[in-house]
C-alpha cells in the first residue's frame, strides 16, 4: 500500500484542530489531481463525517474502499459512517475486513467493537475491545470504547470506572467528559450532571450538545409517562373493584393520592437540583421536539393534578380522564423521538434512506402485481 500523498498530511493537521472547511477544500484540491487516491478519499470521508454530512461522507468512503480495497483505514471510517446511520450489520462487516486487513492495529478493534455493540453483540463488542486494549492498554479511544460498550449493555458502573480511566490519562477529553456527565445523569446525580455538561459545553461551543442539557425534562417526563399508566390503571381497576367491595374506593383514593405526592416528589427532585439550564435549552431544541417535550409536561401535570383532585373529590370521571391521558402522552413520546430524528444528521439519513427502501419496495410490487394481473390465462 502506497504511502499518504503531501495533501493528506496538511489536510489531516486542519481537521485536527477543527478547521474542517479548509481541510476539505485541500482533499479536494488533492482529488482533483489525483481522483482515485484511497488516503484522500479516506479522509475527505472522515471530514465529511465529522462536519456531520454522513451521506457525503458514507460516499467518499465507499469511493476509497473501491479504490483501495487493501486500505484498513477506508474500511474503518465505512464503518464509522455506517454506525452513525444505524447499519450496524454493514458496520460489522466493514470493521471485520479492517481487521482482517491489520490485525495488529488496536483502532480496528475499536471500531470493530462499537460496531458490534450497535448490533447488540455485547460479548463480542467486549472481547474485540478487549483484543484492541491488549494491543494498546494505555489507549484513550480503547477505554472509551469500553464504556460505550457497557454504558449500551446497560452496565453503568463498567462504563463509569472505563470513562474515569479514560480521564485520568487525557483529563480534557470533551467525549469522555460528557460520558460521565451522561453516566451521571442516568444515576440521577443531578447537580454534578448538568456542571459537567456545561463546562463541556463551554469549551466546546460549536459542537454543545443541547439535546443532552434538557435530559432533567425529558427524564422526568419519561418517568412520569410509565408511572401514569400504571397508577392511573391500578386506580381505576379499584374503582371497579369497588362496585362489588366498596372499601377499594377507599383504598382507590389513597393510592391516588399517594401516587400524585410521589411524582411530585420526583419532579422536584430532578428539577430543582437541575436549575434553569435546561429550561433555557429547552428553547433551542428542534421545533418538534420542543412542542412535544411542552404538550407532555402540560399533559402529565394535568393528569397528576386529576388523581390528586380524585383524592378529595369521590368523583369517579377524573382517573378515568387521567388514564385516558395516558395514549396521548405516549404518543407525544414518539413525536420527540421523531423530531430528534429528524435533528440528528444520522438518524434523518437512515429514515431518508429507510424510506427510500420502503419506496422501492412498494413500486417493486406494484410492478409485480400489474404483471401478473396482465399475464394471460390459460384455457380452462
Amino acid at each position: 500500500m502506497t504511502s499518504p500523498p503531501g495533501p493528506y498530511w496538511r489536510a489531516q493537521r486542519l481537521a485536527e484542530v477543527g478547521h474542517y472547511d479548509e481541510a476539505e477544500r485541500v482533499v479536494r484540491e488533492g482529488l482533483a489531481s489525483s481522483p482515485g487516491d484511497g488516503w484522500l478519499l479516506t479522509l475527505l470521508a472522515s471530514v465529511l463525517r465529522l462536519r456531520r454530512d454522513y451521506a457525503g461522507a458514507l460516499t467518499a468512503a465507499s469511493a476509497a474502499v473501491t479504490a483501495a480495497p487493501l486500505l484498513a483505514d477506508a474500511h474503518l471510517e465505512r464503518a464509522e459512517n455506517l454506525i452513525v446511520l444505524v447499519r450496524a450489520r454493514e458496520a460489522v462487516e466493514a470493521a471485520s475486513e479492517a481487521v482482517r486487513l491489520t490485525p495488529s492495529a488496536a483502532s480496528g478493534h475499536f471500531v470493530l467493537a462499537r460496531s458490534l455493540a450497535a448490533a447488540r453483540s455485547f460479548d463480542q463488542a467486549r472481547a474485540a475491545a478487549a483484543h484492541g486494549r491488549a494491543l494498546d492498554p494505555r489507549s484513550v479511544e480503547g477505554l472509551l470504547t469500553v464504556a460505550d460498550v457497557e454504558r449500551d449493555a446497560g452496565n453503568r458502573a463498567e462504563a463509569l470506572a472505563a470513562a474515569h480511566a479514560a480521564l485520568n490519562l487525557s483529563p480534557d477529553n470533551a467525549y469522555g467528559r460528557w460520558l460521565v456527565a451522561m453516566l451521571d445523569a442516568e444515576r440521577l446525580k443531578v447537580r454534578r450532571s448538568m456542571r459537567a455538561l456545561r463546562d463541556v459545553a463551554r469549551d466546546n461551543p460549536a459542537r454543545a450538545d443541547v439535546v443532552s442539557m434538557t435530559w432533567p425534562i425529558r427524564g422526568v417526563l419519561s418517568g412520569l409517562r410509565r408511572g401514569l399508566v400504571l397508577s392511573a390503571a391500578l386506580v381505576c381497576v379499584l374503582l371497579l373493584v369497588a362496585l362489588w367491595w366498596t372499601p377499594a374506593g377507599f383504598f382507590a383514593r389513597l393510592v391516588a393520592i399517594v401516587v400524585a405526592v410521589v411524582m411530585a416528589g420526583f419532579a422536584a427532585r430532578v428539577l430543582i437540583p437541575a436549575g434553569r439550564l435546561p429550561w433555557r435549552c429547552l428553547a433551542l431544541l428542534p421545533r418538534l421536539m420542543r412542542r412535544a417535550d411542552l404538550a407532555g409536561l402540560t399533559l402529565t401535570g394535568v393528569a397528576i393534578a386529576l388523581l390528586a383532585l380524585f383524592a378529595a373529590v369521590d368523583w369517579w370521571p377524573l382517573p378515568v380522564a387521567a388514564l385516558a391521558l395516558t395514549p396521548l402522552l405516549w404518543a407525544l413520546s414518539f413525536v420527540e423521538l421523531l423530531g430528534a430524528g429528524l435533528d440528528d444528521p444520522g438518524s434523518r439519513q437512515a429514515i431518508h434512506d429507510w424510506t427510500d427502501e420502503i419506496r422501492a419496495w412498494w413500486r417493486t410490487t406494484k410492478k409485480d402485481l400489474r404483471e401478473a394481473w396482465n399475464e394471460p390465462r390459460g384455457k380452462h
